[in-house]
């Protein structure tokens, strides 16, 4: 018989969370496995109460060391297959221009993709646009529980205790990702998609307070939809807890390099704190 014991290791100072997968056989001397995920989360803030909270999913392209790059190149590791690039230097340079928290995936999405339950295929994908995820094929149960467990889970949790901790001030949920400019050959003219699961409020309202003229070709539901499966976080997140919430989707060729992406959060930033300033006033007069 093999039982498997899941525990954790968190730094309170920046509230990494570690997790261990630990399988022993206990009808024989105990025999010890670690596997170690490193850091699958990380959490940061900008003030003691914060009204937004930005989540950032696909933050990294790290792949931890016991699962040998899942078996695909460093061409793959940084593409767009792998992470967001660019979402996270958006997402941390939002949090120093707005009172919030950040909650940022620790792993590549090619491990397990923090924006897609458990049951969905495409949560440990065999397979990325046009590239071949090898270590991902043929997994077991108890493999893909492995990533459930190690990723998904601390990410999850970690994300609810940031909304359980500041729910007196908290006012929406913004999650921060970027996409790829050509996709299976053709090109996307959109440059900045609002989109929205349940709940539109938020993404709605923005749509209608744009800046005009706006220096981004803004559309919505745009380069996907809910219908693309892309609105869990949202849901079971935002939703959930009676957040007003919006995913925002930036083209990657525009936040390339650390200024551009200091460029875009100035752009957003103000524009999303006027949504949620007029969605609670809003909810005030009602």
């Amino acid at each position: 018989m093999c039982v498997k014991i899941f525990s954790n290791i968190i730094d309170r100072s920046r509230e990494p969370v570690k997790y261990f997968a630990m399988e022993i056989d206990a009808d024989s001397i105990p025999q010890v496995v670690v596997r170690d995920f490193g850091e699958v989360v990380r959490v940061e803030t900008s003030s003691s109460a914060p009204s937004v909270i930005i989540v950032c999913e696909h933050a990294s392209n790290r792949i931890p060391a016991h699962l040998n790059a899942l078996g695909v190149t460093d061409e793959v590791l940084q593409s767009h297959v792998a992470w967001d690039p660019g979402a996270l230097g958006v997402a941390q340079a939002l949090l120093r221009r707005m009172p919030g928290v950040l909650v940022a995936g620790g792993v590549s999405r090619l491990v397990y993709d923090c924006n897609r339950p458990p049951d969905a295929h495409s949560a440990v994908p065999m397979k990325s646009e046009i590239y071949a995820i090898p270590g991902n094929a043929g997994l077991d149960v108890g493999a893909r529980t492995d990533r459930v467990e190690s990723v998904y889970r601390p990410f999850s949790r970690a994300l609810s205790k940031q909304i359980e901790t500041f729910s007196g001030s908290l006012a929406a949920m913004v999650t921060v990702h970027s996409f790829t400019p050509v996709f299976h050959g053709e090109a996307r003219s959109v440059e900045l998609g609002l989109l929205h699961g349940r709940d539109d409020r938020l993404a709605l309202d923005m749509l209608a307070q744009r800046p005009d003229p706006a220096p981004y070709s803004i559309r919505l539901n745009e380069p996907y939809a809910a219908s693309d499966g892309v609105a869990h976080t949202l849901d079971r997140q935002g939703v959930a807890n009676a957040l007003p919430n919006v995913m925002l989707e930036i083209r990657n060729d525009l936040i390339r390099e650390p200024a551009e992406q200091e460029e875009m959060a100035s752009f957003l930033a103000p524009w999303i704190d006027a949504s949620v300033v007029n969605l609670a006033h809003s909810k005030g007069s009602a």
